[in-house]
């Protein structure tokens, strides 16, 4: 993707080293984390259908007026509602 905005070699790999260093810094936060959070995987999974839907369509959307806030504003929204349902129903323990 980095190749539609520069062809500088050194921009795309240190870009890339930069992307995936900030990723895994990330990543050490999310998995300290992630129990609290577990209709987060059920959010990512519509995320990520909304994503193939809008991929699928976006000649249509476009057409429509489907715009990158649009867009933008329903991810947004996807994620805040995963995380705001896993803190107001949190997970049942089972205690034995």
């Amino acid at each position: 993707a980095i190749f539609a905005v520069t062809k500088d070699a050194y921009i795309v790999f240190f870009s890339n080293i930069f992307a995936i260093m900030g990723l895994r810094s990330m990543f050490f936060l999310l998995v300290n984390i992630i129990h609290k959070f577990h209709y987060l995987k059920t959010g990512l999974a519509f995320l990520l259908t909304f994503i193939g839907i809008k991929m699928l369509g976006h000649g249509y959307l476009k057409a429509w007026g489907f715009t990158t806030e649009h867009s933008l504003i329903i991810i947004v929204a996807i994620l805040a509602l995963s995380i705001i349902a896993s803190l107001v129903f949190p997970k049942k323990v089972l205690n034995k």
